[in-house]
């Protein structure tokens, strides 16, 4: 038996799409007890996102709009924009580390999302502490990580990202809206990108682009970038145009 060959598949019903009005939705899932860093290179190359030991992706019966979307790391030159992010941002501190859990960061998740849930119309829910284990500590291995944002000693970002072979793949941001005027958002790509550019790597895996969905077409600005081609299976080639 291999160290990841505790393989259990699965789908979701059909439900309501959160992405796109009018749509209905379903995912197929992967539930990997020990992912080794090849076995989830394989899968995020592939179209696969992981939340803690579940990798998922869209099984979507009639709509194919979830575009898997990776930036071009070596081609990617920094913007006025993104050089005016920065200045914004000079002062903040950075650390890497294994993702934690702590008050402050389930503190800042729900201010996070109770924000979102007002300005774009997202769903709130509590998220209780074993959930954001499950989701965003447990499956790290010894790829996952964490960037904590800091201005002077206080929380105010929190980025999960896998580091893969070739790239890293970006799982989640959130910050705290009261830094909002920082671009929280944008600096945290700007900053992975500047981090696959020390390590000699070529891409970011940004995860779905939707062009008409408000939370997820923004990908699109990040140029050049790739698209992969379809749903490939683990024995498949993963072609990206």
């Amino acid at each position: 038996m291999t160290s990841f060959s505790r393989m259990i598949e699965f789908s979701t019903l059909e439900t309501k799409c959160s992405y796109l009005d009018g749509c209905r939705t379903r995912m197929e899932y992967k539930y990997i007890e020990n992912a080794t860093m090849e076995l989830n290179q394989a899968l995020v190359e592939r179209g696969w996102r992981r939340f803690g030991h579940y990798y998922s992706r869209p099984q979507c019966q009639k709509c194919t709009s979830c575009l898997s979307l990776r930036i071009d790391v070596k081609n990617y030159d920094f913007s006025r924009s993104a050089k005016r992010a920065f200045k914004k941002a000079e002062g903040l501190r950075y650390v890497i580390q294994s993702p934690t859990i702590s008050n402050e960061h389930l503190e800042l998740y729900d201010k996070y999302h109770r924000f979102m849930e007002q300005k774009r119309g997202w769903q709130y829910y509590n998220l209780k502490p074993q959930s954001y284990h499950e989701l965003y500590v447990s499956g790290a291995h010894n790829f996952g990580k964490e960037v904590l944002y800091f201005h002077g000693d206080r929380l105010i970002g929190v980025d999960l990202i896998d580091f893969l072979s070739d790239g890293i793949s970006s799982i989640y941001f959130f910050y705290d809206p009261d830094f909002e005027k920082l671009s929280l958002g944008r600096l945290s790509i700007y900053e992975q990108i500047i981090l696959a550019k020390e390590y000699d790597l070529d891409w970011i895996y940004l995860g779905y682009y939707v062009e008409h969905c408000q939370s997820l077409k923004y990908k699109a600005s990040y140029q050049p970038y790739q698209i992969l081609q379809g749903y490939p299976n683990l024995d498949e080639d993963a072609i990206w145009i």
